[in-house]
């Protein structure tokens, strides 16, 4: 009987430690470089991009047009962390007009971007009107994941900039608002572009009902879990033993009930880490949820950006001269003057609304929105979604990454 050699070879196990050497290696050269890591997000994917390029025996990861589901629980799961996160690190709520920026982004800037993205599908691009809603619902929102570094920092950490707070509350909101844009790019996909037979359910039932919903449930389960938490049984109360995975239990009972009676899980999850940061506000176990929450984060932002950048090659196959037009219009007009238009009527200054018009950088979440319209219909221009919004993924990532460190010190200049 033959046996293999002892220190043979394996595949799968190259394959991990190559994703060792990628994230050890993308974390620690932009601090060699420049003593800055928001640069590792861009370097993680182009180095799992060149990993399949130039080591083609490794493991092949399933392409996302043909299995979405692995794509979909993994990016999904990492956006409601990062949500939640996003939402425990707001230390005040208060003054309400700190939020004005924030709702204009939301209720304008967010419109704006999905109407003009939509405009480009069907005019350059030449997708059908399904296809460029969705295009436009999957671009539009600013990424919680990978929008991280231009976001407020960790619990009491204090001196929220009003820059860093609306990126904050507008990547842990938009996420949620941009879901009934997907499902209307769903509906016309399915029942064609005839708004007198589904305009008035869609409204009624996948903004209000559905929003509305997702408030309620991550209010009231952030009161539930703070209770608990803090509240009971006294003298020895569950805060006290410092285990950061009950930020991840709460976080997957409240999403998973929440989408249960259909409300947007994305909202309720953000909502539950506002509310659970009010409950006993100056308790270091707070510090602690979010810690874990971002360590979790971290870690699957890693991967995902390793697996998207191994399948570029794939995905790019499919690349056209429009689809290039498409991507660098978003990020160097559309997005920059939808946000400039939105905080016109604001008490920002021109510097800081630059930034926060220029610092919406796409990511996970679009892969969830696409992986998900994925599984639900087939649509006639996926293959050339998923090239575009691949490379918009790739261009915001380098182009945000590389240039972050200097925008947010400009803005301390101030």
């Amino acid at each position: 009987m033959q046996h293999e050699p002892f220190f043979g070879l394996n595949s799968y196990h190259v394959a991990l430690a190559v994703i060792g050497i990628i994230v050890i290696v993308a974390r620690w050269l932009p601090r060699l470089i420049s003593k800055r890591e928001p640069a590792s997000a861009p370097l993680m994917i182009l180095f799992g991009a060149g990993a399949a390029l130039l080591m083609p025996g490794l493991p092949t990861l399933p392409d996302p047009r043909q299995v979405p589901l692995p794509w979909e629980l993994v990016s999904e799961l990492t956006v409601i962390v990062a949500l939640f996160g996003a939402g425990m690190r707001i230390d005040n709520l208060r003054p309400w007009k700190r939020w004005k920026p924030t709702f204009r982004m939301l209720a304008i800037a967010m419109p704006l971007t999905i109407l003009a993205v939509a405009l480009l599908g069907i005019g350059v691009v030449g997708l059908t009107a399904a296809g460029a809603i969705l295009l436009g619902a999957v671009l539009a929102p600013t990424d919680p994941v990978l929008a991280a570094d231009v976001q407020v920092g960790p619990p009491h950490e204090g001196a929220e900039h009003p820059v860093r707070f609306t990126l904050t509350t507008e990547a842990g909101l938009n996420d949620g608002l941009a879901f009934p844009f997907v499902y209307l790019g769903l509906i016309v996909a399915a029942e064609g572009l005839n708004p007198g037979t589904w305009a008035v359910d869609w409204f009624l039932r996948d903004i209000i009902y559905r929003i509305a919903l997702g408030v309620g449930m991550g209010w009231v389960g952030g009161r539930l879990l703070g209770f608990i938490l803090f509240k009971v049984p006294k003298g020895a109360v569950l805060a006290e033993t410092g285990s950061g995975v009950i930020a991840l239990a709460g976080v997957l009972l409240c999403y998973g009930s929440t989408e249960l009676i259909e409300g947007y899980g994305f909202i309720a999850v953000a909502v539950l880490g506002l509310t659970l940061r009010r409950i006993n506000e100056e308790h270091r176990f707070h510090r602690q949820l979010h810690d874990f929450s971002e360590s979790i984060e971290h870690a699957l932002t890693a991967l995902l950006l390793i697996a998207l950048g191994s399948v570029l090659p794939i995905l790019f196959a499919d690349l056209t001269w429009t689809h290039f037009v498409v991507a660098i219009l978003l990020i160097l007009v559309i997005r920059p003057l939808s946000g400039w238009i939105a905080l016109s009527k604001t008490n920002l200054d021109s510097r800081s609304r630059a930034v926060v018009s220029v610092y919406g950088v796409r990511g996970i979440g679009s892969i969830y929105y696409l992986c998900y319209a994925g599984s639900h219909i087939e649509f006639i221009n996926e293959a050339q979604l998923w090239s575009l919004i691949a490379l918009v993924i790739l261009i915001s990532t380098v182009l945000h990454g590389f240039t972050v460190g200097w925008a947010m010190d400009r803005l301390k200049e101030e």
